[in-house]
């Protein structure tokens, strides 16, 4: 198969089963209600054992990682005020609550990281 581009505000995803999906700096620009989408809309197309790999930054506990993702964050508040870095918890929560685990959340250069999940 090949790869394709998904706007996930949009309605009727493509029907079909994928081994892994990924997206890199995608989520600190969306909306939450975005984001959720994203998650439901890849555990439907993910089979067992795939994946969903996502890049970017993330904060942890409640807190930014790094100032310069603080910065980061205000200025992306200031473009689109739904737009922010979101929270690891959140994020890992909305995937098991769309049947995914995390397998695992690789550090990254420049205060990113790699959170790999697997569809059960």
């Amino acid at each position: 198969r090949q790869p394709f581009e998904l706007d996930v505000s949009e309605t009727g995803w493509p029907v079909l089963k994928v081994d892994a999906i990924f997206t890199a700096n995608s989520l600190h620009i969306m909306d939450q209600e975005d984001v959720e989408k994203l998650v439901q809309g890849a555990a439907a197309l993910l089979g067992q054992d795939a994946s969903l790999i996502i890049y970017g930054p993330f904060n942890y506990h409640g807190a930014y990682t790094s100032e310069s993702n603080e910065r980061f964050d205000r200025w992306l508040k200031e473009r689109n005020s739904r737009s922010s870095i979101k929270h690891f918890e959140e994020v890992n929560l909305l995937a098991r609550e769309n049947g995914m685990k995390l397998v695992n959340d690789y550090e990254m250069p420049a205060n990113n990281r790699i959170l790999h999940f697997i569809k059960k």
